[in-house]
């Protein structure tokens, strides 16, 4: 044999045989495809992959693929693939494309490969489980609180009454400084609805019961009446969008802001000497809305029982609180304590976290897959109290019967 020997020889056809069989191993395990828009994030989505190659680590069957899709992309590509016959096997959806997804059979009851029994959940957990049956579990909770600058505000501390909050925001403003900030304006159309429930459920409202719609009811007369005088107070930037106030916050110049603990962490990281803080928002009621995540599998899937083993890992305790801390302020689906290194160094995140008993998704609960048509007709209503000084009550009374119609034509 020319230039090369018999141990040279060997050690090539071992090394192959290697290769060969860690194929064949590798070939074997079962891939379950997962799309998520946390994925194709900066930062959270290279320490999401981490956390799922440690699944994959664990596992000599089964194998997950993040799959990155930008938010804005998410929902139309996922749900034209599924209407083609294919799509990821699982998804993460948000609260709308999930409510979107249930009508059109778009994914499955899991409650075969998932025993809730084994788990605590915890409270949004309900609203994945639609007539009896389990459509997903929760991956990312993000709740609303009340965000205050202690150094805008007199004495430091935060208002704990809605007349303690106008009061305080009405102090905090002047000389460039605004006591608070919301949307009001139909460009900020989905982010308007937000602020909006969270005073409809701060003050006992809600938009619907779960089978009429009740948008002209006292308590949401009342929270539209409240959030009317905080527009009128002079105490916030008008017109600002969100991007604009939010880094008005970080600069020093808000006082207040009602937002979820996402919003929170951007602060402390667009600047990290602010020593900002959270409270529970100044409502007679402790409910506020909900950005609400799950994880759902594909009716497509050729892979349920592989999805399971995925999802059953992710409950376990190790993993979700690895997630936990990956997701920064946001809850994942069991209840998970913080390291307390992590409570001393951002105290808020305790905050956000009380909150979780109280959270409701920001839907029209009842008419969920009509939330967005409903939306439309009562930012548009309250565009009229707001800026045209229309009356409340009247206003909502015809909010309410325009909004039966256009839910009954669809």
């Amino acid at each position: 044999m020319t230039g090369i020997s018999r141990r040279t020889l060997l050690q090539a056809a071992s090394g192959a045989a290697v290769l060969n069989a860690t194929r064949s191993f590798a070939q074997a395990k079962e891939t379950v495809t997962f799309a998520a828009a946390t994925f194709a994030e900066a930062g959270r989505g290279d320490k999401l992959k981490a956390w799922i190659e440690k699944f994959n680590a664990s596992q000599d069957k089964v194998e997950v693929q993040p799959v990155a899709i930008p938010f804005s992309q998410l929902a139309n590509t996922v749900f034209t693939q599924m209407g083609g016959g294919g799509g990821p096997d699982l998804v993460r959806f948000d609260q709308t494309d999930f409510f979107a997804a249930l009508p059109a059979k778009r994914i499955l009851p899991i409650d075969d490969i998932v025993d809730a029994s084994k788990y605590t959940f915890q409270a949004p957990d309900k609203f994945l489980n639609v007539e009896g049956k389990r459509y997903g579990v929760v991956f990312e909770l993000a709740n609303y609180q009340l965000i205050y600058n202690p150094a805008l505000l007199k004495g430091g501390e935060p208002p704990k009454t809605f007349p303690e909050f106008l009061a305080a925001a009405k102090e905090a403003t002047g000389k460039g400084q605004f006591g608070y900030a919301f949307r009001a304006t139909m460009p900020e159309r989905s982010g308007f609805w937000q602020d909006l429930t969270n005073y409809v459920y701060g003050f006992g409202g809600n938009w619907a019961d779960g089978k009429q719609l009740t948008l002209n009811s006292p308590k949401v007369v009342e929270a539209i009446t409240a959030y009317k005088q905080v527009y009128d107070a002079g105490v916030i930037p008008k017109g600002a969008d969100a991007a604009t106030y939010r880094r008005m916050f970080w600069e020093g110049k808000i006082a207040m802001n009602i937002d979820n603990g996402g919003v929170a962490g951007i602060f402390a990281a667009q600047n990290p000497n602010l020593k900002f803080a959270a409270a529970p928002s100044p409502f007679p009621n402790r409910q506020q809305g909900l950005i609400l995540t799950a994880l759902s599998v594909n009716a497509n899937t050729k892979n349920k029982k592989a999805c399971g083993v995925f999802i059953n890992w992710m409950l376990q305790q190790a993993a979700q609180s690895e997630l936990q801390g990956i997701l920064g302020a946001a809850s994942v689906a069991t209840p998970v304590e913080r390291p307390k290194a992590d409570l001393e160094r951002s105290p808020w995140l305790g905050v956000y976290d009380a909150q979780t008993p109280y959270a409701l998704p920001q839907l029209v609960l009842g008419f969920e897959t009509k939330t967005l048509e409903i939306q439309q007709v009562v930012v548009e209503q309250v565009l009229k109290i707001l800026v045209g000084n229309a009356d409340v009550q009247k206003t909502l009374d015809e909010a309410q019967s325009l909004a039966l119609k256009r839910i009954e034509r669809q």
